[in-house]
């Protein structure tokens, strides 16, 4: 069974992400890979292969780039999935250049439960990847600026769209994470 309402989603958010890219793309939980995509400029990771991801990885909080080779990061609507999410937020911080930003989309924990329920029967996340124990659903805001905090990230935008459903947000690094 197509999956039109989750396409129209993905199209919805990447329409909202767009304008607030720059320079080089690092799409972490990139999917179809749509936002790269529609960007031109950039490469997407997943740790599933959708058809069309740059890069498959077992673990995207030790990615094979250099430190600094990026101007944005981007995780739509992935970060719920995401189990080990501080440490992949640190990577992000190490991959991103000194004036680059992180940009997140989420959908708070309620609304995610009624959401995934519903929309099971057509869900690939669930049909055909299948959700693990160690994700959640969605975050509350006050949750993802904390995550973005202690990956050195200062909140620079939070804004509303998805009918006030969904969130995004935009963080710029405070302090350099280097990995060991």
């Amino acid at each position: 069974m197509r999956d039109i309402i989750g396409k129209y989603l993905v199209n919805w958010r990447v329409k909202n992400v767009l304008p607030y890219l720059k320079g080089d793309l690092l799409d972490i939980g990139c999917g179809t890979n749509e936002l790269v995509r529609r960007y031109g400029k950039g490469k997407g990771v997943d740790v599933y292969q959708w058809g069309d991801v740059n890069l498959v990885v077992e673990d995207t909080s030790n990615l094979p780039y250099e430190e600094k080779s990026f101007d944005t990061v981007t995780i739509i609507a992935a970060l719920n999935y995401i189990p080990n999410r501080e440490e992949v937020l640190k990577e992000a911080n190490r991959l991103l250049r000194k004036d680059g930003i992180i940009v997140i989309t989420m959908i708070p924990p309620t609304i995610s439960r009624v959401w995934h329920f519903l929309r099971k029967p057509w869900d690939a996340d669930q049909k055909e990847r299948g959700i693990a124990r160690v994700e959640v659903f969605g975050f509350k805001q006050e949750e993802i600026r904390q995550l973005l905090k202690s990956a050195g990230f200062k909140v620079a935008l939070e804004k509303s769209f998805m009918l006030r459903i969904n969130k995004i947000t935009l963080a710029k690094k405070e302090r350099e994470i280097v990995r060991d």
